[in-house]
């Protein structure tokens, strides 16, 4: 092992060469006109997988973009570790924003600027950089490595579920190791153990059958702005709990363990507050800041339109109003259940005066590892080697739906080793990567590859 330390330290300058020419292709998976980028970038997977000591690498075309599959087998014996990760970058815009061109990488500060630096370019070639290594140093990895890296992360993921679904034996795993999330702060070796799930939802309330005058009809006619604010408002009651039926009956409590690790990261709400430009903070009763965002579902309206909404004054009565709900959820939650519970609270509430039409726009489950996991203490033990400081372990109040396909499917645990920072403006100009953690995550890569070999 030492060896392979030693291989990835002398190669730091190197590796970080690489990663530009990787940055340098404009891989939006978004747009049309980037779809020969995203087959170009996809080629550039390939050819490092193969050169980092694969001997199958493949691109499999999807109805989407190409996804690229790696796997060497060598050690029968051993686990199987699946590494997951994504090409493909968010689009660019506003690019006046931008300090540099963002495909021409810039190194500022010991930190690379970028799209896709840190989502997911830099975090995904960590793996490939370690398990390099080891064929390089050793001879071989530890224990057997399959890649299975996508272009349609920014999109949904859409043609990678459909391929997980038709290749279940080919991607069978012991663990995935997927590096696209954030360090607790800097320095702070962080293992991501759960993600909230998703249930987001349109409601459209409908009244009259056009557009009417206030003066004419306002005080005779239900107005579905003001139906739909009531309908909202009464959501939560007055302790921050949301008032539909059922909302949290498989709600998973927090363990013991786990309210001791919330404790232990000292998380300062005032400080918390003050960098989002708030008085104070706002939500359930009964739960800390950190419980909240980790560990409870909420219910949230994102947006709210109708009638007129211009500069000048027009005195309208609308004929509809629209609301998009998200609702987060915990571990246990189902979101396709929750949201006919939704729809089934927000239509009985509604008034017979106008019409409620509820659709569902997009779900996600919630995902959950257990601590004592033998993957989760391998790659605890993995970052702790590498950082020089003990790991700790925290929840994701967003949502990645790919990670919960993996689990259920695979029936193989998921490890969030992020290196990223949130302050490293992900899907925003000046997008960037800490070259340290680039460092630290080649070495926490190889160091979990060797704990969990054994």
């Amino acid at each position: 092992m030492d060896e392979v330390i030693k291989h990835i330290k002398e190669n730091r300058n190197n590796y970080v060469e690489e990663l530009k020419e990787f940055l340098r292709i404009p891989s939006i998976s978004t747009l049309p006109e980037n779809k020969k980028d995203m087959i170009n970038c996809a080629n550039f997977v390939s050819q490092k997988l193969k050169e980092a000591g694969m001997n199958r690498v493949e691109i499999f075309q999807t109805e989407g973009h190409p996804i690229v599959y790696g796997e060497w087998l060598g050690a029968p014996s051993k686990p199987t570790l699946l590494i997951y990760g994504h090409y493909d970058v968010q689009p660019v815009d506003p690019i006046e924003l931008w300090d540099n061109p963002p495909f021409e990488p810039v190194i500022k500060d010991d930190k690379i600027y970028a799209r896709g630096a840190t989502d997911d370019k830099g975090q995904m070639f960590m793996h490939v950089k370690s398990v390099e290594a080891f064929f390089k140093a050793a001879g071989s990895p530890p224990l057997n490595i399959k890649f299975l890296i996508e272009g349609e992360e920014e999109i949904g993921s859409e043609s990678l579920e459909t391929f997980i679904n038709n290749n279940l034996d080919l991607l069978k795993c012991d663990a995935v190791l997927i590096s696209d999330t954030s360090l607790y702060e800097p320095g702070v070796p962080t293992l991501t153990y759960g993600l909230r799930g998703i249930s987001y939802l349109e409601v459209e309330v409908s009244g009259p059958n056009r557009d009417l005058h206030s003066g004419s009809f306002g005080g005779a006619v239900a107005n579905p702005i003001n139906i739909l604010a009531d309908l909202i408002s009464n959501l939560h009651d007055e302790n921050g709990r949301v008032t539909i039926p059922g909302f949290y009956d498989n709600v998973l409590k927090l363990s013991k363990k786990e309210k001791e690790n919330i404790k232990a990261l000292h998380f300062s709400e005032k400080k918390f507050a003050k960098s989002l430009g708030v008085s104070e903070l706002q939500g359930e009763k009964g739960y800390s800041t950190l419980e909240r965002l980790w560990a409870r579902p909420t219910l949230d309206c994102n947006g709210i339109y109708g009638g007129f909404t211009g500069k000048v004054a027009k005195t309208v009565l609308p004929s509809k109003a629209i609301a998009k709900i998200s609702m987060r959820l915990v571990p246990n939650q189902d979101p396709h259940q929750i949201a006919k519970l939704f729809t089934k609270h927000i239509k009985k509430s509604a008034p017979k005066s106008v019409k409620v039409t509820v659709t569902t726009l997009h779900t996600g489950y919630p995902s959950i590892t257990p601590l004592d996991n033998p993957a989760t203490i391998a790659a605890s033990k993995a970052m702790e080697k590498a950082f020089g400081r003990k790991t700790i372990y925290m929840r994701e109040g967003g949502s990645i739906p790919i990670v919960t396909v993996f689990v259920k499917k695979l029936k193989a645990p998921a490890i969030l080793m992020g290196m990223g920072l949130n302050s490293e403006n992900l899907h925003s100009p000046n997008e960037h990567f800490d070259l340290n953690n680039f460092h630290l995550g080649i070495l926490s890569s190889a160091y979990f590859m060797k704990e969990f070999s054994s």
